[in-house]
């Protein structure tokens, strides 16, 4: 019966059912909401149409369109929304038994229209891009399901072993969105008009689609938003307000979303193109989103776009450096040694771009903390550290204010030549004193001196507390026990025999 209904609806539309079908009386995304029914492959009380040719809430009655090349250039256009609109229909593909025809025909036209659209033959009228943003509306803008993987393990840690969960309608999602860039890219478009239609709502819907498991779908989506970037001048400050929220709903809310990574690729190229001097809303980015996208666990999945970004802006105004170090002073991990090895490649790159005057604003806390990683256990952590002196712009930084430096510094090289367990950052530590030595030999000295000097001073005020213990216990050992008085429990007390 199906069948026969669609038998006895026009192959051709008139110009007058055209123009009333496609007519754009509202934004494309709330035409998506108000009638969703129609995009989801259900049928409701009746065939709604989306198009004059075919109803769009039918599943089983999908039939091919006539080719392009077989229709007038004037007819052309209507033919492309009659298309676009046949592939308002959508299917499930986990079951790849079902519907098998009708997946094809829609593949087969998806592909045509992607032809069309690189020909660049003709204009878009208004119904045609209203056609086509509610097309890639229904087919691309869905919600995902949660990722109950992480909740049986912390974020950050395994997150990263976790093989991507691969959607099965990718090969059908791929082709729609090759289509969207092409249209978007085209030649062909107003953007005038386009903004209508991919406006503040559909950017939100795309923003959303980045957090999906699939690194294809992920990619597509990247050089998609930044071709909407770049076409659409009047949505940018939108653009980047709605990339900040989500940077923040991510720092500090959830800690949990799968684009972060290439949101920041996107922001690296649009930071290259900002103008100088730099806005303000520019700099309160990069210290309220940038530098606190240091602290979550997860930063090793999305460090290179994050450090990229970071760089960017110094390499843009260079006052901005002495900033971005106090700033990732702030997050600076104690306890995770993999982000620090990082964070100290981070300030690398940073100290080669750093002016000199930059550098004295921060270079007390930045070697006091450098000191620290010299000291670490962790044998990579202090090596990653002291390969900072095999940079020849930071020696020389370092060279040009060795008065302040070397006696921050000084107790760790000590400490390390001394007692360190690793041979190869002991060698690097004393190739660093040799340095140091034949740089400024009279201050290297003194420095050596004071450290023997504060050594002596620590082992007598250890001496000192210990003999103060050692009294006080001595005290309380003479006094009774009465009540619910303590009762000082001596270490030989304790002691266990073997």
């Amino acid at each position: 019966m199906l069948r026969q209904i669609l038998s006895k609806l026009p192959r051709k539309s008139s110009k007058t059912d055209s123009a009333e079908s496609a007519r754009p009386e509202s934004p494309v995304t709330q035409q998506i909401s108000n009638g969703s029914s129609a995009g989801l492959g259900k049928s409701s009380n009746g065939p709604k149409r989306t198009s004059v040719v075919f109803p769009a809430s039918v599943v089983a009655g999908i039939e091919p369109l006539v080719p392009f090349k077989d229709v007038p250039n004037a007819e052309r256009m209507n033919l492309f929304v009659s298309k676009v609109s046949l592939c308002c229909v959508t299917f499930d593909f986990s079951d790849s038994s079902k519907n098998t025809l009708e997946k094809d025909v829609k593949r087969q036209t998806l592909l045509e229209l992607v032809d069309f659209v690189a020909a660049g033959s003709m204009r878009f009228s208004e119904p045609a891009i209203l056609a086509m943003c509610r097309m890639c509306a229904v087919n691309l803008f869905r919600v995902f399901p949660p990722n109950y993987r992480s909740n049986s393990s912390s974020i950050g840690e395994n997150d990263e072993n976790d093989d991507p969960m691969f959607d099965p309608a990718w090969p059908h999602l791929q082709i729609v969105y090759d289509l969207l860039l092409r249209f978007i890219n085209s030649t062909c478009l107003d953007a005038k008009v386009a903004k209508k239609y991919i406006d503040h709502s559909f950017i939100l819907r795309l923003l959303d689609l980045f957090d999906t498991e699939d690194p294809r779908e992920r990619e597509c989506l990247k050089t998609i938003l930044h071709r909407v970037y770049g076409k659409f001048m009047v949505h940018r400050p939108f653009i980047r307000k709605s990339l900040s929220n989500i940077f923040y709903r991510f720092v500090f809310e959830t800690e949990k979303h799968n684009g972060i990574a290439e949101l920041l690729e996107i922001f690296g190229s649009i930071i290259s193109g900002f103008a100088m001097p730099l806005k303000e809303e520019h700099k309160i980015f990069l210290w309220r989103v940038l530098i606190p996208l240091h602290k979550p666990k997860s930063v090793g999945v999305y460090f290179q776009q994050l450090s990229y970004c970071v760089i960017q802006f110094i390499e843009k105004e260079p006052r901005l450096a002495s900033m971005v170090m106090k700033g990732i002073l702030k997050y600076w991990p104690i306890t995770n040694s993999q982000k620090e090895v990082m964070f100290l490649g981070e300030l690398e790159e940073i100290l080669e771009a750093i002016s000199m005057v930059e550098f004295q604003k921060i270079m007390v806390p930045l070697f006091w903390r450098i000191g620290c990683c010299i000291n670490s256990f962790h044998f990579q952590v202090a090596e990653r550290a002291l390969f900072l002196w095999n940079n020849d712009q930071i020696v020389n930084l370092i060279a040009h204010n060795r008065l302040v430096i070397l006696p921050i510094i000084f107790p760790a090289l000590e400490k390390n030549a001394h007692n360190h367990w690793n041979q190869g950052v002991l060698n690097l530590t004393l190739n660093i004193r040799k340095m140091f030595s034949d740089m400024d030999e009279a201050l290297y000295l003194a420095c050596l001196d004071q450290f023997k000097e504060d050594e002596e001073k620590q082992s007598l005020l250890a001496e000192q507390r210990k003999e103060a213990w050692q009294r006080l216990e001595y005290a309380a050992s003479l006094k009774p026990v009465t009540g619910n008085t303590a009762v000082l429990v001596t270490p030989l007390a304790t002691s266990i025999a073997c």
